[in-house]
């Protein structure tokens, strides 16, 4: 299973480095060291607490939004569910929870699973850009 430094757990979160810090030091967000000392997320508690925070802003009214979003979500794979031909996988890219259908075949060869990190790259031909 992956870890992933404190910097690279604010990115997929969409927060500030000192934002997750104050949480694994709450004790919010579980971590542990590695062999150098640094402080570490195991990959599926970093999944759990991307679906659980972004349960928790559900609930909190929009903030305004003023931007196009780019084609491109980092995240961390939260769910898949795996079929005889096909796949659906959940990323959860900062407060954005992105679905894909794939092959079983491809979700094989990338290793997908939750607590991996992983990109979302999204092409349309229709995008829709909205003000609050």
């Amino acid at each position: 299973m992956p870890t992933y430094r404190m910097g690279r757990v604010a990115q997929l979160l969409g927060v500030s480095p000192d934002t997750a810090r104050r949480w694994a030091d709450s004790g919010r967000l579980p971590t542990s060291r590695d062999e150098h000392g640094h402080r570490v997320v195991e990959g599926a508690a970093l999944a759990a607490f991307a679906v659980a925070l972004a349960e928790d802003a559900a609930g909190v009214p929009d903030t305004p939004r003023m931007s196009s979003a780019r084609n491109s979500f980092p995240g961390i794979v939260t769910k898949v569910i795996l079929g005889d031909v096909a796949a659906q996988v959940e990323i959860q890219a900062g407060p954005h929870r992105v679905v894909s259908l794939l092959t079983r075949e491809a979700v094989e060869e990338l290793g997908l699973a939750p607590g991996v990190e992983a990109v979302a790259a999204v092409k349309s031909t229709n995008v829709t850009v909205e003000l609050p």
